[in-house]
C-alpha cells in the first residue's frame, strides 16, 4: 500500500490528517478575502467535502478559531488574530512585523518604536512583544527590561494603553478606570476618570492618542491601533525625549499611523509588498 509521511500533512492510511484539514479551512479564509464564508466556498478552495469543512467550522466555533455570523456564514475568530500577532515578532517572512517598527523609527528620525498587544492572560492589560529601538540603552533611558518586555502594563496609562482601551467594551473600561493609577505613571497621566474618558472617545475619532510625558516624565508618545476587523488588538507606540518632540507633529502622527495599519494588515492576512504612505 502507498504510504504517505506525516510530513505532508496525511495518515499513515493516506487520509488527510484532522490538523491539515483545520489549517487548510483557515487558509483559504485568507485566500477569498472578503468578510464571510460558507462550508460550500471553503471546500472548493481545500478540496475537502462540504461534511469536512462544517464539522470543522462547527468544532472551531468552540474553540473560538471561527465565528458563526448568519446562517452557514462564518469568519475567522479572535483566537487566530491573536496567534497571528503573537507571530508577528517572528514570522516566517522575515519578522515582517520588525520591519514595521524599523520604517517607524526611520521615519521619525530616530523614535523608539514599541508593539503591545493585548494580554492574554492577567484580565485587561497591555504588554509589549516587540521593539525597534537600535542602539539606545533602555535602562540608561529609565526603561528596565521588566517595565518594558515582561509585565502587562495597565490601560488606563500611557498613548498606547489609553489606544486600546478606547476600542473596548464599556464594561471593560469602567473595570479599568476603577483601578488606582500605577505609582511609576509620568506626572501627564490622566487622574480624573472623566477627562480619561473624553481622551477615548478622541482616540476613536481621531484614530491616534497622543501622550505628554504619561508613562514616564521626559518622554512624549504617539500611538495607533491595531484591530482585527473591529475589534482591538494592540497598539503600535512611538517614543521620543520631550527635548526633541514636545508635541508630535503631523509627520510623526501620520508615520504611526502607517505603522498601526501594516501592523493590522499583517494579522489579518499576507503582508503587503509595500506599505502605502499618506
Amino acid at each position: 500500500m502507498n504510504r504517505h509521511s506525516a510530513r505532508d500533512g496525511r495518515t499513515a492510511s493516506g487520509g488527510t490528517s484532522h490538523a491539515e484539514r483545520v489549517f487548510r479551512v483557515q487558509r483559504a479564509f485568507a485566500e477569498l478575502g472578503g468578510t464571510s464564508h460558507g462550508p460550500g466556498e471553503l471546500a472548493k478552495v481545500t478540496g475537502l467535502d462540504d461534511s469536512a469543512v462544517h464539522r470543522i467550522l462547527q468544532s472551531g466555533v468552540y474553540q473560538g478559531n471561527f465565528v458563526r455570523v448568519g446562517r452557514g456564514q462564518y469568519q475567522l475568530g479572535l483566537s487566530a488574530a491573536k496567534l497571528g500577532l503573537q507571530a508577528l515578532a517572528h514570522g516566517p517572512e522575515g519578522d515582517a512585523g520588525q520591519a514595521v517598527l524599523q520604517e517607524l523609527r526611520a521615519r521619525t528620525d530616530g523614535g523608539l518604536a514599541f508593539l503591545y498587544m493585548l494580554a492574554p492572560f492577567g484580565g485587561a492589560q497591555r504588554q509589549c512583544i516587540d521593539m525597534a529601538v537600535g542602539d539606545s540603552d533602555l535602562v540608561e533611558l529609565g526603561m528596565t527590561p521588566r517595565d518594558v518586555l515582561s509585565v502587562t502594563r495597565s490601560l488606563r496609562t500611557g498613548a498606547s494603553g489609553r489606544t486600546i482601551l478606547a476600542y473596548l467594551p464599556d464594561t471593560i473600561q469602567a473595570r479599568v478606570l476603577a483601578e488606582p493609577v500605577p505609582e511609576e505613571a509620568g506626572p501627564g497621566v490622566f487622574r480624573n476618570n472623566d477627562e480619561l474618558l473624553a481622551s477615548l472617545a478622541e482616540v476613536r475619532d481621531q484614530g491616534f492618542a497622543l501622550g505628554q510625558q504619561e508613562c514616564m516624565a521626559g518622554w512624549n508618545s504617539c500611538a495607533a491601533p491595531i484591530m482585527w476587523d473591529d475589534s482591538i488588538m494592540g497598539a503600535v507606540l512611538l517614543l521620543k525625549p520631550v527635548s526633541e518632540m514636545p508635541r508630535a507633529p503631523q509627520s510623526v502622527i501620520d508615520a504611526t499611523k502607517v505603522a498601526g495599519a501594516g501592523l493590522s494588515r499583517l494579522a489579518c492576512g499576507p503582508w503587503p509588498s509595500t506599505v502605502q504612505r499618506p
